[in-house]
């Protein structure tokens, strides 16, 4: 999109800088929504008196809606208009927190944290989808990837710590109202740097696609973060996962068929989209259980509590901040495909370093901080560079479709990585003792999903001007 003679880019009523601050922000609270209520649950356990049974769903209920319904969040934002999209969602989202907050049972607060995914998926596509529109593809999109990238590793960690904090001063409860209150900032924030958009007439509702393509996401969700506490062979892992692929199925049917398909088919014929995409999942399959394995580590081995586990996290966190926003840098002068590389190399040996390093008697400063720094280089340059691989030939009526593909693929690999890290947790510390073993088995399994990303990040092709940094004269200047 092209900025005016203001300096606003097209369709925003304030500068880009200030638009990119608030989808920032509410990419931070959106991750951050994920972390701090998972520090509450055992407080959540014990004031409402439901078992971990009823707590894995108050935390899955949220994965549930927020992985089924981020595709058609994003498409919904290409023909209704990403401002009135992002606002429906905020609105949803803050409501479904503040019905949190007063929740009397475990059924409330599990019904609460599914309409808080719902709304989540809406404002989160649509401001993935704002962002690309207001940044075309180049250096000033790889830039403003690396703030998302930046925010959402903030997010992850300043949720374990607000979380550890609220809920020893103030109640689980107050973590629900954090979000009413940001909810509402943010959407003032929306009104005021987004533009109105007209809605789109020439094209109709594909209803069949939508509810097959959301029926069967949502069920495979179902199916992977339900299998920690129903297994991979008992009946209902495998009963949600055949029914899963069955709507998919008819999804791809309906969409060879439709006037006004949901997803177009000659996108997903794309093979740099559907690589990049596999990318994306692959990254989130080791970085997100990795979070979950170290709070645990930290909190169980290491005698920590939730808040000093939290900041245990810090030092990663810092280095993401860092690093994440120079990605656009290093893409620019050495091509995306090595940056994305060095990430992905990065990422595997640096989780294989910190599987290794655990150690019952081990300490925070002996065993996570050195290969957590390794992780936070290696976290935003995978994001960055498979955020602009899965964006780069997005069409200006594709922005939301092409991140709610990016985004649905990045939450099923954390959804299959946390699943997978459970499962691997509770088979390797079946012997007993403080689960060490069990730790470092989940974090080579999440090793081990990023040695064939550094393969496929090799064989990546895009169009355009992505993979290469640009040619330079003599004189070391780039030749536009």
């Amino acid at each position: 999109m092209r900025a005016d003679t203001t300096g606003r880019p097209a369709g925003a009523t304030a500068p880009a800088g200030a638009a990119l601050m608030v989808l920032a922000a509410m990419q931070l609270l959106l991750i951050m929504d994920t972390a701090i209520v998972n520090v509450a649950l055992p407080s959540i356990g014990t004031d409402l008196g439901t078992g971990s049974a009823g707590l894995s769903w108050v935390a899955n209920a949220y994965l549930i809606a927020f992985g089924g319904l981020l595709l058609l969040g994003g498409r919904a934002a290409d023909l209704l208009g990403h401002r009135r999209v992002c606002l429906t969602g905020l609105a949803l989202l803050a409501a479904a927190s503040a019905a949190g907050g007063i929740a009397q049972s475990a059924a409330q607060l599990t019904a609460a944290r599914a309409a808080q995914g719902v709304g989540a998926a809406l404002a989160g596509a649509a401001a993935f989808a704002a962002l690309l529109a207001l940044f075309p593809d180049g250096p000033g999109r790889h830039r403003a990837l690396g703030v998302f990238a930046a925010m959402g590793g903030l997010g992850g960690v300043l949720g374990t710590v607000l979380g550890g904090v609220l809920t020893d001063l103030a109640g689980w409860r107050a973590t629900f109202w954090l979000n009413v209150a940001a909810a509402g900032l943010l959407a003032v924030g929306a009104l005021r740097v987004l533009g109105p958009a007209s809605r789109r007439r020439d094209q109709g509702a594909d209803l069949g696609g939508a509810l097959t393509a959301t029926g069967g996401l949502a069920l495979l969700a179902y199916a992977l973060v339900g299998a920690g506490d129903a297994g991979w062979t008992g009946a209902r892992t495998p009963g949600a996962l055949a029914g899963a692929a069955a709507l998919l199925l008819a999804f791809v049917l309906l969409e060879r068929r439709a006037a006004h398909p949901l997803v177009p088919p000659d996108v997903l014929r794309r093979p740099a989209l559907a690589r990049a995409n596999v990318l994306a999942a692959l990254a989130q399959t080791t970085l997100f259980p990795m979070f979950f394995v170290v709070s645990l580590y930290l909190q169980r081995s290491l005698g920590h509590s939730p808040l000093t586990g939290g900041l245990g996290l810090l030092p990663l966190s810092l280095v993401v901040v860092a690093v994440a926003p120079r990605t656009g840098a290093l893409i620019g002068r050495y091509g995306l495909r090595p940056v994305m590389t060095c990430g992905f190399v990065l990422l595997a040996g640096g989780t294989a370093w910190l599987a290794l390093a655990l150690r019952a008697d081990g300490g925070f400063a002996g065993t996570v901080l050195a290969p957590s720094l390794v992780l936070g280089v290696a976290l935003p340059l995978v994001m960055v560079t498979t955020n602009v691989a899965a964006t780069a030939g997005a069409a200006p009526g594709e922005t939301g479709l092409a991140s709610g593909l990016v985004s649905t693929s990045q939450q099923f690999g954390s959804v299959l990585g946390l699943a997978v890290a459970v499962a691997v947790i509770g088979a390797g510390s079946a012997g007993g003792g403080d689960g060490t073993e069990g730790f470092r088995y989940a974090l080579l399994a999440g090793a081990a999903f990023a040695v064939p990303a550094v393969l496929l990040a090799l064989r990546l092709r895009l169009p355009g001007t992505a993979m290469a940094p640009p040619r330079q004269d003599r004189v070391g200047r780039a030749v536009e």
